[in-house]
């Protein structure tokens, strides 16, 4: 006997799609969320803009504890092409702006506010493209995870994938790169670097510059605790309770410590001096930063442990009153000791923002340099 089977078109069709049809990609880190079309100034009143292609990037990235997120940030293309092959693409990190979104430096650079388009420009001038990220929680959802170091070097990583990828942009995933920050971007260049070899290891890493390094979160807040800048470090513990939930920084307040960290929470930096002279025991009835849950988040976010395996320039204001010279000085030694090929500078400016304006200009250079390929010397 035999058995008929009827099987109509749309059956047939649904076969072949299932045979022939490759499953999307999961989301990725480097990957493209939106790329838009902006603008972006030199000085405020949107004067003097500056003559490059430029877009307001969303992108995925990687929180501190490993989970997918979203930030934000700008990729800045001179118009002009580069003559000697694959444009390069710095990673640049910026210094602190704020808690709040209102913060971000897609937004000053957009309104004509941004002090770090000043060292930018310089490297647009060489003909390199910059991928300036807002970090996670500055400029998107939720709150900015400031201090956080492994989520910020994330970011850095991220934001030079995510230009490889912008439609128009031109850019080549086959790129020299290099990384350069200050400040809270010193930190973040120098995740950047510890991180690249397992987590962004096909990116064509040639060097990175980190200056005013704050690589120990905790010597650094000790050493603003009762100062004029305690305000930072008041804001990097609302940082690392951003980035890591079980710190449960409320929890641990009093009745001022809640009212005023709540009122800093959306400041930007030239908000956070209305804490100056105070305290972290003004603020808690407990050691904050010697609880074991505050000295396993800050020692997995201090720098050293891991050797990078570029060449590194670091440099260090010699009055720097924020982020003590020792802190810069004793990373060296480590990433010394580890064999990595460092560049030290310890600049004679007076405090730290003009290691910023000392020190800038000489990194550029510097990268410059491993860009074109010449050898690194250090002075271990």
């Amino acid at each position: 006997m035999t058995l008929r089977v009827r099987v109509s078109m749309s059956m047939i069709l649904l076969l072949i799609m299932s045979l022939t049809t490759t499953p999307a990609r999961a989301a990725a880190p480097g990957d493209v969320v939106s790329a838009q079309p902006t603008t972006v100034y030199l000085l405020p009143g949107k004067l003097l803009e500056v003559p490059v292609n430029a877009w307001h990037l969303r992108y995925n990235s990687t929180s501190a504890t490993g989970s997918l997120n979203t930030v934000s940030g700008t990729l800045l293309v001179p118009k002009s092409s580069y003559p000697l092959g694959a444009r390069p693409i710095i990673g640049y990190a910026v210094g602190t702006h704020g808690l709040g979104d209102q913060c971000a430096p897609s937004v000053s650079m957009s309104q004509g506010k941004e002090a770090e388009l000043a060292l930018v420009s310089l490297f647009l001038l060489k003909g390199f493209a910059v991928a300036m990220t807002d970090y996670e929680g500055l400029g998107t959802p939720g709150p900015h995870t400031y201090m956080a170091g492994i989520s910020q070097g994330h970011a850095v990583l991220d934001s030079i994938r995510a230009a490889t990828r912008v439609s128009g942009a031109g850019l080549s995933s086959k790129a020299p790169v290099a990384v350069m920050g200050y400040s809270q971007g010193g930190s973040s260049a120098g995740w950047a670097a510890q991180l690249q070899p397992s987590y962004a290891p096909e990116l064509r890493l040639k060097g990175v510059a980190a200056g005013g390094v704050p690589a120990d979160l905790h010597a650094v807040a000790d050493h603003l605790d009762g100062g004029p800048n305690f305000g930072l470090g008041a804001a990097a513990g609302v940082g690392l309770d951003a980035a890591y939930p079980e710190l449960d920084l409320e929890a641990d307040l009093n009745d001022r410590g809640r009212a005023l960290l709540a009122d800093a929470a959306d400041d930007c930096v030239g908000d956070l001096g209305k804490l100056a002279g105070l305290r972290f025991s003004d603020l808690s009835p407990v050691d904050l930063l010697n609880q074991p849950k505050w000295l396993a988040r800050l020692g997995q976010n201090r720098l050293g442990a891991t050797a990078p395996r570029v060449p590194m320039f670091l440099y260090h204001a010699q009055g720097d009153e924020i982020i003590p010279l020792a802190v810069g000085s004793t990373l060296r030694s480590e990433y010394c000791r580890a064999g990595v090929n460092v560049r030290w500078a310890a600049l004679p400016a007076p405090d730290h923002v003009t290691g910023a304006v000392e020190g800038g200009p000489l990194a550029i250079e510097w990268l410059a340099l491993r860009i074109l390929g010449l050898p690194a010397i250090g002075n271990c």
